[in-house]
Order: structure tokens, then sequence, then C-alpha cells
């Protein structure tokens, strides 16, 4: 039985979701997999770590006086919760920039309580509440550190999106002349590559003793509440399983994560890009593979409003719910 996630409706099967995924070891060794993971797709903004590793490499941090919650929010897809606003301010006034300089525009908050309030409120929302305003200004400030023109940072061909292109590149050990570039959904370019390969460049950035690659994740380890918000299953998970995992949501249906002492790094798409249902997969498989890897436990308290979500009709009344089902292929083990 191939592993998916399914909606169900009483007692019939309504939706099914198809899963690619890949666990990959830090020397590219395919220990589990789901469905395609071969499947060239967008990273979207499960890429971010590796996208604020020039901040630390190039020592923009250094320059500007910035921490690790700034370097945590570059990794971020936030949710505009006030301590979000509040570093993202912070980020872009050490850097000598205003929210006027970010190229991401606004949208609703992805945190679905700030969401409620700032339609109750009328908030008139700025591209500083956008999930990937941490990104933005990251860019912005390895562009000043650079002496690169702040316009257009976030368009291909720019010194920015060319350094961090090559950042990428050197992770996911895929040549930039086979990188599929593509524009976010913040404007900013994103990069298509095999699932497994994103898998890879994870578990690298678990076990790597790269300068860069520990201060991203000893940062997104001390902040996990800096990285999606409340309610959110990366901000869940690494809260449920401090200092022992990091997770990162992407669009479409993307998730990726590491866990430094299993030795792996994991990628999975929903392929019909869901999203609903991401996190409700990368749950069900660490339950799958971390015990064959003697790997932590994930607990069996703290995380059951991701194991079997409830569908409710509009009167609340439960009408079926979404599961992961199917096993993973382990040709590694």
């Amino acid at each position: 039985m191939s592993f998916r996630v399914e909606l169900t409706r009483g007692d019939l099967v309504e939706s099914i979701h198809r899963v690619s995924a890949a666990v990959v070891t830090a020397d590219d060794r395919l220990v589990a997999a789901g469905g395609d993971p071969g499947l060239v797709t967008y990273w979207r903004s499960a890429a971010k770590p590796f996208q604020a590793m020039p901040l630390v490499e190039d020592r923009v941090l250094e320059h500007f006086g910035l921490g690790a919650e700034e370097l945590a929010l570059a990794c971020a897809s936030h949710s505009s919760e006030a301590v979000h606003l509040t570093v993202a301010e912070r980020f872009l006034a050490r850097v000598g920039c205003t929210e006027s300089d970010l190229a991401c525009g606004a949208h609703v908050p992805l945190g679905a309580a700030i969401a409620r309030e700032v339609a109750t409120l009328g908030t008139t929302l700025t591209p500083r509440w956008s999930n990937c305003s941490g990104k933005h200004a990251g860019m912005l400030a390895l562009a000043k550190h650079h002496g690169w023109p702040i316009t257009g940072y976030e368009a291909a061909g720019h010194p920015v999106q060319q350094r961090i292109l090559a950042n990428i590149c050197r992770w996911t050990g895929v040549p930039a002349d086979r990188m599929v570039l593509g524009v976010d959904g913040c404007t900013t370019v994103c990069f298509a590559l095999p699932v497994r390969a994103m898998a890879l460049a994870y578990a690298r950035l678990g076990s790597s003793a790269d300068p860069a690659a520990k201060a991203v994740r000893d940062a997104m380890l001390a902040y996990p509440d800096l990285i999606a918000g409340a309610g959110r299953f990366c901000t869940d998970l690494m809260r449920a399983m401090p200092g022992q995992v990091i997770a990162k949501i992407g669009a479409e249906g993307v998730y990726s994560a590491v866990v430094p002492a299993a030795g792996i790094g994991i990628t999975l798409k929903i392929e019909d890009g869901d999203m609903r249902s991401s996190g409700v997969a990368l749950l069900a498989l660490l339950r799958q593979v971390l015990p064959r890897l003697g790997g932590p436990t994930v607990p069996s308290t703290g995380l059951e409003a991701y194991e079997r979500i409830p569908i409710r009709n509009t009167r609340g009344t439960i009408t079926g719910e979404m599961r992961a089902v199917g096993e993973l292929q382990f040709p590694g083990l």
C-alpha cells in the first residue's frame, strides 16, 4: 500500500493526496522513499535555511550586529505574530533599510488566530507582515554588505540571487545548469530540483561542521517560535522534540526536515499541492522511519492535532478525517 494521505467522509475515502518523499543520509544514501523521490519540483520556502547561509558565510550578521533571532527569522515562514513583526522591524533598522525596501508583498497571515484578528480589526497589512519578510530582510542585508544595489535584489541575475544560487547548488549537489528557476509567491527566485536532492541538503545541514550550517541549525533550534508560530506544525514539532528536529514548510505541499541524531534529511511533496496534508504526512513519515534508524522517539503527546485531523461540516459535526496511510519503501535498510 503506497504512502499517502486520505480524506474520508463517513466510511468512504473521498480524496487521496499522493506523496513523493525521500529520506537521505549525508553521504546521499536513500534509506526510505515514497512515490517518486526523484520528482523535480519547486522547493519553495523549505529552501530558506540555505538562502540564509550567506549571511553567516559573508559575515553579514557580524557587520550589522545581527544575531540568532534575525537569522532564525531569515529562515522562517512566520505567522505575523507580534514577535515576528518586532524582529523584522529590528532586522531592517539594523541594516539601514525600511519596510518600503522589501520586495515581498503583503498577504493574509499564515497563523489562523492572527488572520482572524486582522480581519476583525481591519488591519492594513504591509510587506513586514509577509511570512517571507525575514528572508527578504536578509537579502537586503546581503546586498548592502557587499555594496550591491538593493533595487531588484529579488530578481534572477542580481548578485544577491547569484550568491544564493551558488549556495543552493553547493548543498544540494545540483549544478546550476540543471537547476530550474522560477518566481516564488513572494517575488524572489525559487528553485526546482529533485526531492532527493532537497533531502540531501537537509541531511548535510544536520551533520556539517561548517560554521554557516551550525549557525543556521542552532538559530532554528533555539527559536522554533520564530520559524512558524503558534498552532503551526513546524513550531509544534520542534517544541515537542526540542533540539532533535528542524522542520521547514514550503508552499504547495512541500516539507523538509532534518533529524541530526539519526543522520537523515527528509523532504516530501504532496503531489497535488495540498497544504493541509503535508504536516500529517511528515509526522507519519517520522513515526515510520525513526524507530528503524534508532533515532529519537516522536512523542505520543503534544502532536495529536496532526495525527488524524477531523473534518467538520458547517455545524461543527465531524463527518470524516484526514489521515496518513500506507508504508514507505526502505531500499537502504
